[in-house]
């Protein structure tokens, strides 16, 4: 086996509620971007993992796949030693990655439409000091209908706050599923990754949202057609 420089957890979709396993297609799910990320990386020694929930729910303050989160990145550090880890999570499973990121071996997080509900993040909004010293992503569909865009922007400008290294695109027009600009936020996973995890620059438009401050780099819109002219 060649050696492991760092390593992607990938935590997928789930339920408000349930103490039940998750189907098998949950995890399912997960194998285009899985595919990406490890094309992307495959040169540079990165793994890419998919999280199994043990329950398929959040279920209030238990936050159950935050728990499973941070056992994975433990079992990561076991496994491969003192390595990055990326936590990628779409929906519930990027509000667990948001909240997982204070684990000392966790460099960065991507939060792929996060599932955020309300009135709770409005009420108790997410915590955010964990994300300090991590670079983070987020990325949400304009037309979002199960959660709502302007609560992830809400909670990226209380990150940023603590935290330059954060980031959020905005996908116009697409929704919860991200299903209509599917290639560009593949794209945009992989550079993100690429740049997070082994120092590669990132490409414009991310190193721009980087660097902005609020709104902009906040509210960066991602080009149709992003990712074409590059390389990995």
């Amino acid at each position: 086996m060649s050696a492991v420089h760092a390593v992607a957890l990938l935590l997928p979709q789930g339920s408000a509620t349930g103490i039940r396993r998750p189907s098998f297609l949950t995890p399912a799910a997960q194998r285009p971007l899985a595919r990406r990320l490890s094309r992307a990386g495959a040169d540079e020694g990165l793994v890419v993992h998919v999280v199994r929930y043990r329950h398929r729910g959040w279920n209030g303050s238990a936050a159950h796949p935050v728990r499973d989160a941070l056992w994975a990145a433990d079992e990561v550090v076991r496994r491969y030693g003192d390595v990055p880890i990326c936590l990628v999570g779409t929906g519930m499973g990027a509000r667990a990655a948001l909240r997982a990121a204070g684990h000392p071996a966790v460099a960065a997080v991507l939060a792929l439409a996060p599932w955020l509900p309300e009135p709770e993040a409005v009420l108790d909004p997410e915590p955010v000091r964990q994300l300090s010293g991590r670079q983070v992503m987020l990325v949400h569909g304009t037309n979002d209908e199960r959660t709502d865009p302007d609560l992830s922007y809400r909670l990226a400008e209380r990150a940023k706050k603590v935290n330059r290294d954060v980031c959020r695109f905005e996908v116009h027009s697409d929704g919860h599923a991200l299903r209509q600009h599917r290639t560009e936020v593949l794209a945009l996973a992989a550079d993100f990754l690429r740049g997070a995890l082994f120092g590669h620059p990132y490409a414009r438009p991310v190193a721009d949202a980087l660097a902005a401050p609020p709104p902009l780099g906040l509210r960066m819109p991602l080009a149709s057609g992003f990712g074409s002219s590059l390389r990995h």
